[in-house]
């Protein structure tokens, strides 16, 4: 899940416990509507199974849902439980070992690619570029559930993109930004070397690097 989309989503409800908190009598309040609050909670607990990684956060919540004591209660311990779960996702700390793996390993590549450019190895350079691009396309359709094969064989890069955008991983300028680093690396690949000079490699290797960053897997 994306920071930003985490932070987006678990904000409203903790907005909601709060604005509760306010009241006279926050126990009333609850109380005289229990439509709200089981409302609230229910959508609180999905938040946490939506959101969470398995660990302390899940640990509270259960608790919470599982023990619960005044209407009140039960609300602010979920409301603290998704506040520091949001606080942990801006602060980038729920980022797996696995990401911090695959961003090592493709940071390492595109010092390579960075590295052949600056000695004038431009074609190389952009396919080791676009091919860090392509791996990073599969590892973030994984992580938002789209399929990176069809009929047993692996989908091609820009269908992943495609597939990407339609489920709102990123917006259509990014998509049409990624479809003309694919088409780049497309170009090396396959010999057009006269299509592209060292300034767009220079570019791609840039793009690729700035793309990971807002958009990790």
């Amino acid at each position: 899940m994306d920071a930003a989309a985490a932070v987006a989503q678990l904000t409203p409800l903790i907005d909601q416990a709060a604005a509760g908190e306010r009241k006279a009598d926050i126990g009333m309040y609850f109380a005289a509507s229990d439509t709200v609050r089981r409302a609230l909670l229910t959508r609180m607990a999905a938040a946490v199974d939506r959101l969470a990684p398995s660990g302390p956060y899940r640990e509270q919540a259960a608790d919470a849902l599982n023990n619960p004591s005044a209407y009140s209660d039960t609300v602010l311990v979920m409301a603290g439980v998704l506040d520091a779960l949001r606080d942990d996702y801006r602060a980038g700390y729920l980022r797996s070992v696995e990401e911090l793996i695959h961003a090592d390993v493709f940071a390492d590549f595109l010092e390579m690619a960075e590295e052949l450019h600056s000695k004038k190895y431009k074609d190389p350079a952009a396919v080791i570029a676009g091919s860090v691009l392509e791996e990073h396309l599969r590892k973030l359709a994984v992580a938002h559930g789209v399929a990176i094969e069809t009929g047993g064989k692996p989908k091609k890069a820009d269908t992943i993109n495609a597939d990407l955008k339609k489920v709102g991983a990123y917006n259509a300028l990014e998509q049409k930004s990624v479809t003309a680093w694919l088409g780049l690396r497309n170009d090396a690949a396959h010999g057009k070397y006269g299509e592209y000079d060292h300034a767009q490699v220079a570019a791609l290797i840039r793009d690729v690097r700035g793309f990971m960053v807002r958009h990790p897997a």
